[in-house]
């Protein structure tokens, strides 16, 4: 298991200066890899998550208990070929382009609980819970069964609290610790899938 890429992002609009309805709202779901394999620079991530990433909206992203967003490596073919399907357009994403600070692998939500712990490089971090997504997630993408579709694949990725801050790189390995393990990453998206289909609840 290893870190691949570390991603940041900064709140811009999310819909682009020009549409009529949404150019005033902010987002920084588009992140933006600033260490990766061919280059594993040092990045410090503090309490609040990686350094100068930030968040449009702190209700719902970032802040302690979702500091990091990490999103497994693995879940890429599949959004490379569903938005190709569906857009009619060649697609690779970079990593980063799913609104994810981390991107990792060789760790899925069927292995991932709320209350692990994961040790990366000389850092520590604990397992949160699970990103919902929304209607930026779309936009993000371009394709506006986006969000269902992460929903419905169980490709959510997790949050993490930081507990040990410090400097990591991409190439970094990664240990998980295990804690109660009461509740999966993939119960959790589960749970949350029964909830929007019992009350229709699709941006």
């Amino acid at each position: 298991m290893r870190l691949l890429s570390i991603s940041s992002g900064k709140v811009a609009p999310l819909f682009g200066d020009h549409h009529p309805d949404y150019k005033s709202v902010p987002s920084a779901i588009r992140k933006t890899s600033i260490s990766n394999l061919e280059s594993c620079v040092q990045i410090h991530i503090n309490k609040l998550g990686v350094q100068d990433d930030e968040q449009a909206d702190l209700n719902v992203h970032g802040g302690v208990e979702k500091a990091i967003y990490v999103y497994p490596a693995e879940h890429y073919v599949f959004w490379n070929q569903l938005l190709t399907r569906e857009t009619k357009k060649p697609t690779s994403l970079k990593h980063g382009s799913l609104g994810e600070n981390f991107t990792i692998e060789g760790l899925l939500e069927t292995e991932v609980f709320v209350g692990d712990k994961l040790e990366i490089g000389d850092l520590e971090f604990a397992v949160t819970k699970l990103r919902e997504p929304c209607f930026k997630f779309n936009a993000a993408l371009g394709y506006k069964g986006a969000a269902k579709a992460m929903v419905q694949s169980g490709y959510s990725g997790w949050y993490l609290r930081v507990l040990k801050t410090g400097l990591v790189s991409a190439g970094a390995t990664i240990k998980l610790i295990p804690g109660p393990r009461n509740t999966s990453i993939a119960q959790q998206n589960q749970n949350l899938l029964m909830k929007r289909n019992q009350k229709d609840l699709w941006d």
